[in-house]
């Protein structure tokens, strides 16, 4: 996959701007705060229609502007095409080939995968940002992981809502905790296959890019426990068991406390939790294994390379770190964007960034 080209209107603090892009390394360089992860964020949120930065989606629009607007030509196996999104201060609107499309339809048919300084959280933070992560790589390829998991969340609200309200008894209540426990099983099922797959890859990455005497591992932990030979319905079984379980306390509390929104991911690195007993270093090392086993991943899925987005790589790698990424990059056949504060000295077309206007490189 490759993006051709990108045109954006009133995005954050840049100059609006239409770029060609090389089909392989697209490097944005210049001083800090001049706009270089904004052009990065403008391609995400071009591709995924949302933002690696924020939730909030009026921070994307320029100060004392009503609108904001960006739009891509890209090329997949079959052809090219073009998607866009508009934006204003109450809504968004997205459009594919031309035609108004809705967000589920929206999302997934660019696949992209970002590396920011940020995603050091994904060790460091707590479980609902690695949740929250994992769940969209996953859903990125799989719609009907996508699907579920939307599905899912409506369904422990209402859940929730009986719970709270101490009406287990009623007819309709049975009716969702059904469906609750139907999804559940599945979006467990499908987490636990994923971080089966990815783990393997995970290790390989790591060792060949930074430690060949270290292993590697991804841990997918819940309420369960292991998940390791069962099928669907065993799962669904063991779900409606440990309700029966926790029956009383979910009465008493007033919300679920069980399901796939308990979850927890978790980093081994030689046989001890990255979080607490990795060095600063191995931390960024793991998460750059992780985001290249997510292109594996991507590739495994769709049968088709995404987009890789970095950001700040000057700043957070150390030399030989940049280096053994940069080399192993150039190995890969991937569209790579990166901000840089410096000259990396590889083969790229170059955008320099100077207050939100690109000074050279755009045509």
């Amino acid at each position: 996959m490759e993006i051709l080209e990108m045109n954006y209107i009133n995005f954050r603090n840049l100059e609006d701007r239409n770029i060609r892009f090389s089909p392989r390394f697209n490097l944005f360089f210049g001083k800090n705060g001049q706009g270089k992860t904004s052009i990065l964020e403008a391609i995400y949120f071009s591709a995924t229609g949302k933002s690696f930065r924020t939730a909030k989606n009026t921070e994307l629009i320029k100060y004392n502007k009503e609108k904001m607007g960006s739009y891509i030509l890209y090329r997949d196996l079959i052809s090219e095409k073009s998607q866009s999104v508009k934006m204003d201060k109450n809504k968004k609107e997205y459009n594919y080939n031309g035609k108004k499309i809705i967000f589920d339809e929206f999302y997934g048919k660019v696949n992209v995968v970002t590396f920011i300084p940020e995603d050091i959280e994904l060790i460091t933070g707590s479980p609902i940002v690695r949740r929250t992560f994992f769940d969209g790589e996953i859903a990125q390829s799989n719609y009907d992981y996508f699907k579920d998991l939307k599905d899912y969340n409506k369904i422990l609200k209402i859940r929730n809502k009986y719970l709270k309200e101490k009406k287990n008894q009623d007819e309709l209540f049975s009716i969702y905790e059904d469906k609750f426990i139907k999804l559940a099983a599945r979006l467990m099922k499908k987490r636990f296959e994923y971080v089966k797959n990815i783990s393997i890859i995970l290790n390989l990455n790591y060792r060949k890019l930074f430690d060949e005497k270290k292993e590697l591992s991804l841990k997918y932990e819940n309420f369960l426990g292991d998940l390791k030979g069962l099928d669907l319905n065993t799962i669904e079984e063991k779900v409606v068991e440990k309700i029966a379980h926790y029956r009383k306390q979910e009465l008493k509390y007033g919300f679920s406390m069980i399901g796939p929104q308990k979850d927890d991911f978790k980093f081994i690195l030689n046989s001890k939790e990255a979080k607490s007993y990795s060095s600063q270093g191995e931390k960024k090392s793991i998460i750059f294994s992780l985001k290249l086993s997510e292109i594996d991943m991507v590739i495994r899925e769709k049968r088709e390379t995404p987009i890789f987005i970095i950001d700040d790589i000057s700043s957070y790698f150390d030399s030989i770190r940049k280096e053994n990424i940069i080399n192993y990059l150039k190995r890969r056949e991937l569209q790579v964007f990166i901000s840089s504060t410096s000259n990396l000295e590889i083969e790229s077309k170059d955008f320099e960034i100077n207050k939100g206007e690109i000074q050279n490189g755009a045509v």
